[in-house]
């Protein structure tokens, strides 16, 4: 998009860009996303930036009305397969709170001058600035909805002091923390973190809730994970494996321009990790818009993106799980859980254990027992900034796996949009949105669910 064409889309509040890019007004200081309910401002004083790291970086504050850093993130990090869009992955997934920016270009495979340049041309923001978005953005989420003090919910966003919390939160959103807190509906507040973090989880466009929830449940590893309540109604839990400690998470179906959730975190420094994580699972980042045009254009599909506008490519919220359960199917997948998954310490109705580890499966026996070594060793990485390509060749190398289940990984563990089975010959013109094309054609019944 060109900046005359980006205009048009603010000056009609067009949702659709919503995470895809935001302006900002040089005359109040302020950045908003493009369907921002106030006056429209002069082209002469408006400037665009790809991300609200990159306007918070050149000295504009967020909407106090559209809140732009809610919105959904932008389809585009998800869907690319270069150094930004995995560097974004893994940024969202908290990668440079946890190891830093040397720890980011480790796993990138470049070194953190690259890295700083490459994003900071194409974005605006260096992953210190984009990872600083993403820690107020927490913050914001933890004083609104707990009564936490300030200084615990300072270090559990990831901040490394209270001052630079302070000076943060000032500068992102021109209030202290206690005035943003004061600015929040006091019922949305839970007294004690034991009480869970409640969550709104923008999405854009459509969203086909109920298709998505029928692969949870069809899919559902008992102890794990379990799907309750009737359809259009229904809620879906799981236990998290985080980088700090372990979470519970609850979503409910019904949509309402969000999901509602709610995590229960044994720390809530995972609270970024575990929000990316399930963004991934329930696919709230995509753009049903470009999906939708595409496939409805062709005929085969046209019928089925009508009667399903917006459906999506269900993820992972855990790709090394994702692999294993791929690997093995639901009712193998369950006995694992019984013999060397962690239970929880205190169960939450049905759920009693953590999915088990790479390292704790590399003692089961046949291609398990290989694909988790090779996750174990770091011989073969799905971490949301792995290599597509390098992972598919790594997991085809591996003994049991075929062609077909990898593909599954491909596109459920790794969240790429364009996979098609190697068994079916898809047509070129529904690239680059094969995943999402063949989850319509499974959704409709004409191929078996896998």
């Amino acid at each position: 998009m060109d900046e005359d064409t980006r205009y048009e889309a603010v000056r009609s509040r067009d949702g659709r860009f919503d995470g895809e890019f935001f302006f900002a007004v040089s005359t109040t200081g302020i950045y908003c996303r493009p369907s921002c309910p106030a006056v429209t401002p002069k082209r002469r004083n408006v400037r665009f930036f790809a991300t609200a790291a990159a306007a918070q970086g050149s000295g504009f504050r967020a909407c106090r009305r559209c809140r732009p850093d809610a919105v959904p993130g932008s389809a585009e990090w998800n869907a690319r397969a270069d150094v930004v869009g995995r560097a974004m992955r893994l940024i969202g997934d908290g990668v440079v709170d946890r190891e830093g920016v040397a720890g980011l270009a480790g796993r990138l495979g470049y070194s953190a001058r690259q890295v700083q340049r490459q994003l900071t041309a194409e974005l605006g923001a260096g992953p210190v600035a984009l990872a600083r978005a993403q820690r107020s953005h927490t913050a914001r989420v933890l004083l609104q909805t707990t009564e936490l003090p300030v200084a615990q919910v300072a270090f559990a966003a990831g901040f490394a002091s209270v001052r630079q919390f302070n000076d943060t939160i000032r500068t992102v959103y021109a209030s202290t923390p206690s005035e943003l807190r004061a600015a929040a509906p006091g019922a949305r507040r839970t007294a004690t973190p034991s009480a869970g973090v409640p969550l709104r989880l923008a999405y854009r466009g459509a969203y086909q809730s109920s298709a998505v929830f029928d692969v949870l449940a069809a899919e559902a590893v008992p102890g794990v994970e379990e799907v309750g309540g009737a359809p259009g109604r229904r809620v879906y839990r799981r236990t998290l494996r985080l980088p700090y400690g372990t979470g519970i998470v609850a979503v409910d179906e019904r949509p309402r321009g969000w999901l509602d959730a709610r995590l229960h975190l044994t720390d809530l420094r995972d609270l970024t990790t575990a929000v990316g994580r399930l963004r991934r699972l329930l696919d709230l980042d995509a753009d049903p818009y470009a999906v939708d045009e595409r496939l409805g254009a062709d005929p085969r599909l046209a019928p089925l993106v009508a009667a399903r506008p917006g459906l999506r490519s269900p993820g992972a919220a855990d790709p090394e799980e994702l692999a294993v359960r791929a690997l093995v199917g639901t009712e193998e997948a369950e006995r694992l859980v019984r013999r060397y998954g962690k239970a929880l310490d205190a169960p939450c109705g049905s759920l009693t254990h953590l999915f088990p580890e790479a390292a704790a499966l590399a003692q089961a026996d046949g291609p398990v027992a290989t694909l988790a070594a090779a996750l174990a060793d770091g011989d073969l990485r799905l971490d949301p900034g792995a290599d597509r390509d390098d992972a598919q060749a790594a997991l085809l190398a591996l003994p049991g796996m075929d062609a077909r289940t990898v593909a599954v990984i491909r596109t459920r563990a790794l969240g790429d949009p364009d996979v098609a089975p190697p068994d079916l010959d898809l047509p070129d013109s529904w690239r680059p949105w094969r995943s999402y094309a063949l989850q319509h054609l499974r959704t409709a019944g004409e191929l078996e669910h896998r």
